[in-house]
């Protein structure tokens, strides 16, 4: 009898080992969280195939990445999401948000519906916020991206990323991708600097704060994304005759635009067409992004390549808490 008791036992391990497996077959996720799903392969969390699983707010809330002052940035949305309001029939609202990590935070617990995220939290909002980034801001030929700059006064005994050693040298934030990881990447790999070692690291929060630093002199160097900086001149926030750059990166995908992966696929539709149906011609989005004259789609799996392997070769993990 014990020893039937004993093969029982084990068949019944053996069913819950195979049952477990099943169901981790059934659910890949590559370096997704452990609350989301990619049967499709493409990198992005799943549409959950329960019907309760899916939300469909009667308000939905938009927030753009936290580069610059929020304030700024509800006037410059605000046409844009009445349009959304519009093709969506829901209201829109905007969410000012103060950092990187408030944003990602606000679509994992289900606060945030539709966002911006910038280049270098993309990957973290994918994998631990269930973010599906779909559209991007591009000129009138559909060309998109920006440059990573590292900038210094423009009296500065600093010529070449070389001379930064000694150097106090302004990051934004340690999500960014302009502001810490490819910086960090580029002068170790290209000049043999490495942080704390060679120069001292501080972090400002955001690239305004960065830009405005080394205007001031507040900062030796500083590295930063130039579509930032351009805009900070077209507003006169900053003189750029005060502003010498002494490295300037290939081209990155600038802020991607997506909703958060458990909307109702038909509101999801609608979100789409909301972005791709605006009229940017005299509005207040082409006056402040200049360069830029439409949404062209974009995915996460081609057009973040560069930045996952940037996130590869400096070590960052995709770690959620």
């Amino acid at each position: 009898m014990a020893r039937n008791n004993f093969i029982i036992a084990g068949v019944f391990a053996a069913l819950v080992l195979s049952a477990g497996f099943v169901r981790a077959q059934e659910c890949p996720r590559g370096d997704l969280d452990k609350a989301y799903c990619d049967r499709d392969g493409d990198l992005v969390a799943d549409t959950p195939t329960d019907p309760k699983q899916l939300v469909n707010p009667s308000t939905l809330i938009f927030a753009y990445t936290p580069v610059e002052d929020p304030a700024v940035y509800t006037k410059v949305w605000d046409g844009f999401l009445k349009h959304m309001e519009n093709v969506t029939g829901k209201k829109v609202v905007f969410f000012p948000v103060q950092s990187n990590a408030a944003e990602i935070e606000a679509m994992r617990s289900g606060r945030l519906h539709i966002a911006g995220f910038n280049t270098g939290s993309n990957p973290i909002a994918v994998n631990c916020a269930g973010f599906v980034p779909f559209a991007i801001m591009a000129g009138k030929d559909g060309v998109f991206g920006y440059e990573m700059e590292i900038i210094v006064p423009a009296d500065s005994t600093i010529k070449t990323p070389a001379d930064i050693k000694g150097k106090k040298l302004a990051f934004t934030a340690p999500t960014s991708n302009s502001g810490f990881k490819a910086p960090s990447a580029l002068l170790e790999s290209e000049f043999n600097l490495v942080a704390k070692r060679d120069y001292e690291p501080v972090f400002s929060g955001k690239h305004d704060n960065s830009i405005l630093g080394v205007a001031n002199k507040d900062y030796d160097v500083a590295a930063i994304a130039n579509e930032v900086m351009f805009r900070m001149f077209e507003r006169n926030v900053v003189d750029k005759s005060k502003i010498r750059t002494i490295y300037k990166s290939e081209t990155f995908p600038t802020t991607g635009y997506g909703v958060a992966y458990n909307l109702d696929p038909k509101l999801v539709e609608k979100i789409k067409e909301g972005f791709f149906t605006f009229n940017w011609e005299g509005s207040a989005l082409q006056a402040e992004f200049k360069g830029n004259d439409k949404f062209v789609p974009i995915t996460y799996k081609k057009d973040w390549s560069v930045i996952r392997k940037i996130d590869a070769a400096t070590g960052v993990k995709y770690s959620c808490k």
